[in-house]
Parts: C-alpha cells; sequence; structure tokens
C-alpha cells in the first residue's frame, strides 16, 4: 500500500494544475516524489502491493530533489502548522494576519489586567494613574492632557493610521479592488453596520442613550482574526480574508460614523490649517515623493490641527494612512541601478550598495513601508495599553445590578451579537442570491454563519465610540454591555466554527485534496 502524494497547488477550472511526479513502492529503490509547485502534501491511499501508476518524465533537475520529509505517525489534527497554503494569498496579507492575530493575546491580557485592577483594593491608583496630566509647552503654546486622552487621542492616531494603511492598500491592489469579489463583505458589512444600530435603537429609541448608536457598529479585527488563527486548516484561508475585508469595510463605515456623528463644535480657522495640510500630503503623493519623513512631518502637524479644530485627533492618523502613495515611484528605475552604480566616479562597494538599498527602499511604496513600521507597534503596544487604559470597569454586585436592568447594557449586548449575525449574513445571502457576488474557493455558508457571529466582538472601536458617546453610568454600563456582548460573540463563534469545522470537508470538491485528512498514522513508503 502507497501514500498519494498529492499537490498542494490552486486548483483551476480544469483540475489540478500542479504535476505530480509517483513514489515507486515494492522491493524496488524509492523515486523522489516531485511536484511543479514544490509543496507536496501526503495522504494516506492505497493503490496495492507494489502497484505504481503511470510516470511522467521528470526534467533533470528532479534527480536532486530534496527527500520528502518523514511524516509523523499518530492521528493527525487540525492544527495551525498543518494549514493549507493558498498560493494566491498575498505575503503583505499574511503578515497582517499574523500580527493581528499575536495582537489578539496581548490585547485579551491587558484587558484582564485593567478588569482585575479595577476591581482590586487599588482601583483608586488605577483611576488616579490615567488622571495624571502630562504635556508640553513651547513658549505660550503648549497642551496638557491626561493620560488617558493621551492614549485616545494621540496613541490611537497611529491604530487609525495602520487602519487607512490597510484600507489604502487593499483599495489599490487587494481584495477591494475587485467589484465583484468585495461585493458579499462589503454588503455584509453594511448589514453589520445598519442592523445592529437598529437593534440599539430598538431598546433606546427616544432616550437621552439613543445618541449611542455608534457603539455597536465595528467589528475589533485583533480578536476576529485571533480567534481564526486557533481553527488551524478548519478555518479556511479565503475565509479570514472575507472577514479581514469584511471589517475593513466596517472600520471604513465606523470611523465616518464617530466623524460625522461624534463631533462637539468645529473650530473652523483650525479645520482650515488641517485642509491645507491634507492638500500638502496630495501635493508630495502627485510629484512622487518616496521618503516617509515629510509625510511624517505633515502628519504630525496635521495632528495638532485636527485636535484644535473639535474634530476627534484620531481622524489625522486615518488621513495619513489614506492618502500616502500605494504604489511604487521607482520601481522602473530599480534594474538601472547597477548601470547608475558602475557610473559613479569615485566608484566604491559603498556607494554601489548605499545606492541599490536606496532604489530598493524607493521601489516598495511609503504606505507599505509605513505599515511595517507602525503595524507591530500598533498591535502589541498601543492597542494593549488602550485596553488597559478603557476595559478597567467596576464589576461590583451594584454595578452588575444596574447594567443588568439598563437598556444601554442590554441594547449594546444584543445589537453586537445578534445584530451582526442577522446583518451580516442576510445582507451576505442577499448578494449572493441576486448574483452581485458569491463566497470565495472553500468557505461554505457554515463558515459565513460562525464568521458572522464572531463579527459581534466589538470591543476596541466599540470601547473608543463609548468614551465619545456616553459619559458617567451610562458609559460604565456601555461598556459593561460591550464587553458582555464581545465575550458571547467569541465563545458562540468559536464553537460554531469548531463544530462545523468537523462537519465540513477541509477542502472544496473541485482541489485535488482529499475530502477530509487521515485519521490513522501515516509514513513515507509502504505502509
Amino acid at each position: 500500500m502507497a501514500p498519494i502524494v498529492a499537490s498542494g497547488c490552486d486548483s483551476g477550472a480544469g483540475g489540478h494544475t500542479g504535476r505530480t511526479g509517483r513514489v515507486a513502492t515494492g522491493r524496488g529503490r524509492e523515486r523522489q516524489p516531485w511536484n511543479v509547485c514544490r509543496e507536496p502534501l501526503v495522504t494516506a491511499g492505497a493503490t496495492g502491493e507494489g502497484t505504481t501508476t503511470e510516470e511522467e518524465p521528470q526534467p533533470a533537475a528532479a534527480a536532486q530533489a530534496e527527500p520528502l520529509p518523514v511524516a509523523p505517525t499518530g492521528p493527525l489534527t487540525p492544527g495551525p502548522s498543518l494549514r493549507v497554503r493558498l498560493p494566491g494569498v498575498n505575503p503583505s496579507v499574511r503578515d497582517f494576519l499574523a500580527t493581528e492575530a499575536g495582537s489578539a493575546m496581548a490585547l485579551l491580557a491587558a484587558t484582564v489586567v485593567a478588569l482585575v485592577w479595577a476591581n482590586s483594593p487599588w482601583a483608586d491608583g488605577y483611576d488616579a494613574l490615567w488622571s495624571t496630566s502630562a504635556g508640553f509647552h513651547l513658549g505660550s503654546w503648549g497642551l496638557d492632557l491626561s493620560l488617558h486622552h493621551w492614549v485616545n487621542d494621540a496613541a490611537m492616531a497611529v491604530f487609525f493610521c495602520v487602519v487607512g494603511l490597510e484600507i489604502n492598500r487593499e483599495v489599490t491592489s487587494g481584495e477591494l479592488r475587485d467589484r465583484r469579489t468585495i461585493a458579499v463583505p462589503a454588503l455584509g458589512a453594511l448589514g453589520g453596520l445598519a442592523v445592529p444600530a437598529l437593534i440599539y435603537l430598538a431598546f433606546n429609541a427616544g432616550t437621552d442613550a439613543a445618541h449611542g448608536w455608534g457603539v455597536v457598529m465595528s467589528t475589533d479585527t485583533a480578536f476576529l482574526v485571533g480567534i481564526l488563527a486557533l481553527f488551524g486548516p478548519a478555518c479556511p484561508d479565503r475565509l479570514r480574508l472575507f472577514l479581514l475585508t469584511l471589517a475593513i469595510v466596517d472600520d471604513i463605515g465606523a470611523i465616518t460614523v464617530m466623524a460625522v456623528f461624534y463631533t462637539d463644535g468645529v473650530v473652523w480657522p483650525a479645520l482650515g490649517i488641517a485642509a491645507v495640510l491634507v492638500v500638502a500630503l496630495l501635493v508630495l503623493r502627485w510629484l512622487g515623493v518616496w521618503r516617509l519623513t515629510p509625510y511624517a512631518l505633515i502628519g504630525i502637524a496635521l495632528w495638532f490641527a485636527v485636535n484644535a479644530s473639535g474634530v476627534h485627533a484620531t481622524l489625522a492618523g486615518v488621513l495619513v494612512g489614506l492618502l500616502l502613495p500605494s504604489r511604487s515611484m521607482a520601481r522602473e528605475h530599480v534594474e538601472q541601478v547597477p548601470r547608475w552604480a558602475d557610473g559613479l566616479v569615485a566608484e566604491t562597494t559603498a556607494d554601489r550598495e548605499h545606492l541599490t538599498e536606496l532604489a530598493a527602499r524607493a521601489a516598495v511604496p511609503a504606505s507599505e513601508r509605513l505599515q511595517r513600521l507602525l503595524h507591530p507597534w500598533s498591535a502589541f503596544a498601543i492597542v494593549p495599553v488602550f485596553g488597559l487604559a478603557n476595559a478597567g470597569v467596576r464589576l461590583d454586585p451594584e454595578a452588575l445590578r444596574a447594567a443588568a436592568g439598563s437598556p444601554v447594557t442590554i441594547g449594546v449586548a444584543v445589537a453586537l451579537v445578534a445584530g451582526n449575525t442577522i446583518g451580516i449574513t442576510g445582507a451576505a445571502t442577499l448578494a449572493i442570491r441576486t448574483g452581485l457576488g458569491r463566497l470565495p474557493g472553500r468557505v461554505r455558508w457554515g463558515h459565513l454563519l460562525g464568521g458572522a457571529v464572531l463579527a459581534g466582538i466589538g470591543f476596541t472601536i466599540s470601547l473608543f465610540i463609548a468614551e465619545l458617546a456616553f459619559e458617567g453610568a451610562m458609559q460604565e454600563q456601555a461598556k459593561i454591555g460591550i464587553l458582555a456582548g464581545s465575550l458571547v460573540a467569541a465563545v458562540l463563534g468559536s464553537v460554531l466554527l469548531r463544530v462545523l469545522g468537523n462537519k465540513l470537508p477541509l477542502c472544496s470538491p473541485e482541489e485535488a485534496l482529499p475530502s477530509r485528512l487521515p485519521t490513522g498514522p501515516w509514513a513515507v513508503g509502504s505502509v
């Protein structure tokens, strides 16, 4: 009995596209399996003792192919180490997903610390820390903010800049570029914005709390991606990309709502200065400036102008992320670098290396370079600190009793879980039934349902908007609703994906891969 060697390549309409060699078994010498896409996937199967299939002529390079590693024995269970790789996935997107998955763990730890600290005998120290004033002065001008406001207004501008950069990339070269590809997640996101808001208003219409409908209009990308990472191949990569696209469109809606509906008063002269700085960013982009320094200086000035205008300062981060060049300004010149280097008067190895480094840096779009620089800081420092500063909700019996009967708490929790499930699933179904789009490969209806429930995790931006929409007891009740709704969405969505992951096939029928993983021992050679 011999193993079947299947390629991990994508298959087109005509079936399996990778050509696979044969491992001869029996008493003869084994020959190395070879594969055009160089990602062999060994599965269990039988062709009979000593039997072989027809062998295609192998190229000369195949003789030097690396030996197939011996697979572990024992039952094979889904896990992160067995993820099926999709060659069509952008490496930048993979990096983004990996960073967000790690960020979820840091954010969860920070949230637990905040809750424990705020409900401990040292709770007064928690409040005193974030109320501490800090600032700077230049002559008669200065800026003094509490640490809480520095985190929410300044540090979170970097977080929103990363969100803007991701939107920028997806619109120009990613999933948001193809209208048919984005139809289903985009309409699903719109459903996930509208239905939760309507459910919240059903509980709070006509009250002072009605202003908080924007709290339920966001999905926490870090927690969403982090939970999906726990499922390995049971959760298709295309589902991750589908939900990431949905979360990005969702972020666009949440940012728009925040800028339009949660701005108190506008200082027009400061807003005019901000508009001039935005024009300056557009001019730099039009001139093809590839260095990050000019954009960074204008971005900092833009933050001060937006902060002084009365519009929330984090909008400056979004604008910088959206307006940075997302296409290479010098890619066509990279091939000329060796000729330029050879023509230098003072020709040295250092000169050539320096010129090559500059050209290579210029060939990478400014938005991608800034995202690589900021994303780890945002994911592992800023977002966890934000959770530490904002998740410290008092959970004493009196506060919990008040929250249990509060339409704010109930409206937020129900809107996050039921609103996203109904809104996303319903809108996506409508898009598919009307022919506007289709589910991506290997994503099934059950995956869509589980992902829609997970989209109810509203944590980061929901807490952020709660700070803008409410004060005092209502703010505490809204935060309790966010924590409760996000927890229910995380648990329920995980259970759905776990159950459905065991019931649904790992791969699509058209892919030349097995419908389920082998459960018995498997190894190279005869078994």
